[in-house]
């Protein structure tokens, strides 16, 4: 599982605010490129993000969903992501002060890419999480 850990300038409460906005879910993760649909109940139980992964005109039309959450603290992600998979996302958010810590987890739990070594999986996951936790972070920081 690849871990990676952020400090955001920003309260617990507002990043919650914008992992509960489904629609902002192209803006911070890496690969996410559009969204067709939120579901109403986003983010409880069961609830999905319908969107679109990759680049035009190699689009993939996908879904992500609430497998857990523990509003203001944690969000745990199935994220499709046909045909190369799906991924476990965990996002774990911890007061800090005035700040939040973000700790997010990620691994290869279906298709093709479980059988992608740990070793060889991990770093890749690594560099794309640091990336989606500095957009969420750009994100949270700058609204009002």
């Amino acid at each position: 599982m690849s871990t990676n850990t952020r400090i955001m300038h920003a309260t617990p409460e507002q990043v919650w605010e914008v992992l509960s906005d489904g629609w902002l879910y192209p803006l911070w993760v890496v690969g996410a490129s559009r969204m067709r649909e939120v579901d109403g109940e986003w983010p409880a139980v069961g609830a999905m993000l319908h969107h679109s992964v990759g680049s035009w005109p190699l689009l993939i039309d996908d879904t992500t969903e609430v497998v857990e959450v523990n509003p203001g603290s944690l969000l745990r992600l199935k994220a499709r992501a046909w045909p190369t998979g799906a991924a476990g996302v965990t996002l774990h958010l911890r007061p800090t002060g005035g700040e939040t810590e973000v700790v997010m987890e990620e691994d290869a739990i279906e298709g093709p890419a479980v059988l992608l070594p740990k070793a060889a999986r991990d770093p890749l996951l690594s560099w794309r999480n640091v990336e989606s936790l500095r957009r969420l972070a750009y994100v949270c920081e700058r609204r009002p």
